[in-house]
């Protein structure tokens, strides 16, 4: 939009010096590039607020990403709050002072020298926004920080952990542990019965029937395959279920923090960016207004209104740059039947 409506018309407007499209035509012209470029900076409050949702409160963000309608309406939102800021401002401005200060030939807000809106404005267009995406941009990174630091600490711990502790952790293990002490404990019983037996046989060719109910009793209790082969076998079981569990989980882990970390990068890169395009603009209008326009070269204050524009053209080739999610959609938007050709090169990318 700024590409195809706002520069067209500025163009023959900073060769000629004087605008020939008339005052109406003036009007709509500074009320869709201060739309656009307001938006631009709430959409990027926006991108970045989101990606701090999904990276430190990840179990309820992936509950409500299908919420469509949650969506469209928080970006009908920021339409809304980009074209209040200044909207009205240019519409009403001249009617509610009852006069135009704009010489004929000129198109610029009747508040353009106005320090104290400019300011109140810039506020909330800029320093603002700069400063949410730095709290969003800051919480991402000390979050991943934090998160590395306890998965290194974890995992530390569980490899240096002896075997015996993580058997007594386990309760299959405990379970284990027991099975191999009955079956030591059920040995030594079967030795000394088989001497009581031989002795009870010199004496008395027969057994009592409830001495023998009862140690059929005792054997009973056994578990079930509690042996020697079956302890070693469970105990070597366990070692490496637990292990595989653990090595699992590690790659897992380490496969969000690695995305995590490209996250809290490429909001680092937008932010760098938009600070760049943005500020040198920002803060040539405030004293630009402070000054009456005496103090600032017009050459340094058009340059900093097309960084403005710059902002605008980099941000659609920035974000696919950064994020998988954006390159997939623009990829959807722009080559569909690339897409359905090729769907699993799309996902990878």
């Amino acid at each position: 939009l700024a590409g195809a409506f706002c520069i067209p018309l500025y163009v023959p407007y900073v060769l000629t010096g004087r605008w020939i499209f008339g005052r109406s035509l003036c009007k709509l012209w500074l009320v869709v590039d201060y739309l656009l470029c307001t938006s631009s900076v709430f959409n990027i409050v926006l991108i970045s607020y989101d990606r701090f949702l999904s990276v430190t409160r990840a179990v309820a963000y992936r509950a409500q990403q299908g919420n469509t309608r949650q969506a469209l309406l928080k970006m009908v939102l920021v339409w809304v709050l980009a074209f209040l800021l200044y909207g009205p401002a240019i519409i009403s401005w001249e009617y509610i002072s009852g006069r135009s200060i704009i010489p004929t030939g000129q198109c610029y807000a009747e508040f353009f020298y106005n320090w104290y809106f400019l300011m109140t404005a810039s506020t909330l267009e800029f320093f603002t926004p700069f400063i949410s995406v730095m709290f969003f941009n800051l919480s991402i990174y000390l979050n991943i920080q934090k998160r590395t630091k306890m998965r290194l600490d974890v995992f530390h711990e569980v490899h240096n952990q002896p075997f015996a502790e993580e058997m007594e952790r386990s309760p299959e293990a405990k379970l284990s542990l027991k099975c191999c002490k009955w079956v030591q404990k059920e040995s030594a019983e079967t030795l000394d019965l088989s001497k009581s037996k031989a002795q009870a046989a010199a004496s008395s060719s027969s057994l009592d029937a409830k001495d023998l109910l009862a140690t059929s009793s005792e054997s009973s209790r056994k578990p079930k395959g509690c042996d020697k082969e079956g302890c070693k076998n469970s105990a070597s079981t366990l070692s490496s279920e637990k292990r595989m569990k653990i090595v699992s989980q590690s790659t897992t882990q380490r496969f969000r923090l690695s995305r995590d970390k490209k996250v809290a990068k490429s909001l680092a890169i937008i932010v760098g960016i938009f600070g760049i395009c943005w500020a040198p603009y920002t803060l040539l209008m405030i004293i630009r207004a402070g000054c009456h326009g005496q103090c600032i070269s017009e050459f340094w204050y058009e340059t900093s209104f097309w960084l403005l524009w710059i902002n605008s053209a980099v941000n659609p080739v920035l974000y696919p740059l950064c994020h998988s999610s954006f390159r997939r959609a623009f990829i959807k938007l722009l080559c569909p039947k690339k897409l359905k050709i090729q769907p699993h090169d799309a996902l990878q990318n």
